[in-house]
């Protein structure tokens, strides 16, 4: 995360407050610059969380109105004082990066033959070292920033300041995000709004390739060709107590038990007596869902299991095909794109660098529209979808997501609803499926009614390594999501299967020590999934069964049950979601992990 000031005020608790509300979003390092009355650059770094800061400021406090500061998730070089931001170059510079720099190499090699020195071993200094042998030639700060985009490969967001020119700060911007905050008198930077929030609820967001030059009261952003640029402001909504626990133990505790109002937010006006308004995925969306004879989804981490679960509501409810893959994957392969189609990216933060890269490459391949699906308004992938449903989850604390997936699964259901309109789905059923949703916080309240239960149950499983999560059917990727849940949260290795693959190799793995989790409601496949907790059994695995109360299975040693109230089972995996979430968590927190910040997890990866 970055945060930088310029004020005429003293701006280290501007950003070390910027720092904290940050937090979130994952980091090994943290660190701080300023510009004070001796035009010196103070700096304070450690290798450690943000309270570490805190602590070795007050023992050497920074005081200045010019500053940056920096929280730093580990790419090149172990996570270090020395790899902290921000970076210095001669006493006379000081950067903050996001991003990579993909000629990194090639630039540090020039580098070290004109005889710079580095200090760390990230791909970063090599662009505070371009910036500072551009100065040396007489250039200003704001001319050696252009000079130096110029010769950059990768992504990028950074701010640089210099003590030639105390009273500024030069930021830029390319493929990370990076927002302008415009305050009275004063003029900040972050990567994120949220750094803001209790300074300034104006701000604008710098496109790709924009350099903006922050003064105290004045700023003035231009595009890659130079020219100025005006970018229209906005104002957030963003609540200033997001980032409170609210009486909570953890974040991801209280977005667990938060999901039911997330969820009443995200369908607010969205259906009204009865009916979809599809004007909630834009005012275009009516037309361009009548062209669709296809959906492509692609996705990272639990959205990319959220669009798993979509696949299985728009073949058996629409009757079209649909493919899903990771973002990662797709944008690395030539896709065949069938007429028709639509093309659909989810994610948390709208700035995941898969995503994003994915969605810029459907826009150039021939698909009908893109439709993205994210939480934040503010955010690249809602600026530059074609079509954009807003989950209303809130901000979203927890590296680990909870309430943000259970908002895309309730969008993704309501985007089924209207397609499938098209392709045969009557009236009166259509009412039913929105009646089911709307039905929805209720249904996740009585999962929440089971968290001492499963707090209960985590102790059972709190010692092992190893545990294998099986579903069938849409319940797969539901068990995906579970498993994924279990290694961020308690670092315990966990895997999901097709519980009908059992037989075909994981079976090898099933004994006494290895835990076996089944999500299993009352449909179809239910006579299937039992044949396979069956052969479990017979190998002396122990199971963990969380089933529709109306499923008949025997009470038997080593059969854990968690009873759960019948539901839809169209709606089935987004209720089946939420225990699996409170089980990794209670895992997690009775093995002692921080399951707010797992380790080497970042919330937001604006990194390939």
């Amino acid at each position: 995360g970055i945060v930088g000031a310029v004020a005429q005020r003293d701006v280290t608790p501007i950003l070390l407050e910027g720092l904290k509300r940050l937090e979130y979003r994952g980091y090994d390092s943290a660190g701080i610059a300023v510009l004070g009355e001796t035009q010196a650059i103070d700096r304070a770094r450690v290798s450690g969380k943000v309270i570490d800061l805190f602590d070795l400021l007050r023992s050497g406090p920074v005081q200045g109105c010019t500053g940056i500061a920096h929280t730093r998730w580990a790419t090149h070089g172990p996570p270090s004082v020395n790899n902290a931001h921000p970076l210095l170059c001669r006493s006379e510079l000081a950067l903050v990066h996001n991003g990579i720099i993909e000629n990194h190499e090639a630039l540090r090699s020039a580098q070290l033959a004109q005889g710079y020195g580095f200090e760390s071993e990230t791909d970063s200094e090599v662009v505070l070292n371009e910036i500072h042998r551009h100065m040396s030639h007489g250039r200003s700060l704001l001319d050696a920033v252009f000079e130096t985009v110029r010769g950059l490969e990768g992504a990028y967001a950074f701010g640089v300041m210099s003590v030639h020119e105390p009273d500024r700060i030069v930021a830029a911007r390319s493929g990370s995000p990076l927002i302008v905050g415009l305050g009275l008198g004063e003029t900040f930077i972050a990567s994120d709004i949220a750094a803001l929030i209790p300074v300034t609820r104006e701000f604008i967001v710098l496109e790709d390739g924009d350099v903006a030059d922050i003064r105290r009261g004045d700023f003035t952003v231009y595009d890659r060709s130079r020219a100025p640029v005006q970018r229209e402001p906005r104002r957030s909504e963003q609540s200033a107590d997001a980032a409170d626990k609210g009486g909570y133990r953890h974040f991801m505790q209280k977005e667990i038990f938060t999901q039911p109002f997330a969820i009443a937010e995200t369908l607010e006006g969205c259906i009204r007596n009865g009916r979809l308004d599809e004007q909630c995925f834009g005012m275009a969306a009516p037309a361009c869902l009548d062209r669709v004879r296809a959906v492509h989804i692609a996705a990272c981490g639990s959205s990319y299991h959220a669009g798993l679960i979509a696949r299985y509501w728009l073949e058996q409810l629409a009757g079209i095909p649909c493919q899903v893959e990771v973002a990662s994957e797709y944008r690395y392969r030539r896709a065949i794109v069938a007429p028709d189609t639509l093309f659909v990216t989810i994610s948390q933060s709208g700035e995941t660098a898969d995503t994003l890269a994915a969605l810029r490459q459907a826009r150039q391949s021939g698909y009908t529209a893109t439709l993205g699906i994210c939480n934040v308004p503010e955010s690249s992938l809602t600026r530059e979808a074609d079509l954009v449903f807003l989950t209303r989850a809130g901000p979203e604390i927890g590296v680990a997501s909870t309430k943000a997936l259970t908002t895309q699964l309730v969008g993704l259901y309501m985007l089924v609803v209207a397609i499938a309109r098209r392709h045969g789905l009557d009236a009166a059923r259509a009412e039913d499926l929105l009646r089911q949703l709307e039905l929805l916080p209720g249904r996740i309240q009585e999962m929440l009614a089971l968290d001492e239960t499963l707090a209960s149950l985590a102790e059972r499983v709190v010692g092992r390594h190893h545990a294998l999560y099986l579903g069938r059917g849409a319940m797969l990727p539901v068990a995906m999501e579970g498993a994924l849940k279990l290694k961020e949260i308690s670092y315990i290795h966990a895997e999901a299967y097709p519980a009908g693959e059992l037989k075909h190799g994981p079976l090898a793995l099933v004994d006494a020590d290895m835990p076996v989790i089944a999500v299993a409601p009352n449909n179809e496949l239910l006579e299937k999934l039992k044949s396979n907790l069956h052969e479990v059994r017979a190998r002396g695995g122990e199971l963990y069964v969380f089933a529709d109360s109306g499923v008949q299975l025997g009470e038997a040693p080593g059969t854990n049950l968690v009873r759960l109230a019948p539901v839809d089972e169209l709606i089935a995996p987004i209720v089946y979601t939420v225990p699996l979430q409170l089980f990794a968590y209670h895992v997690g927190v009775l093995r002692g992990a921080d399951v707010d910040q797992p380790r080497n997890l970042a919330k937001s990866v604006t990194v390939e």
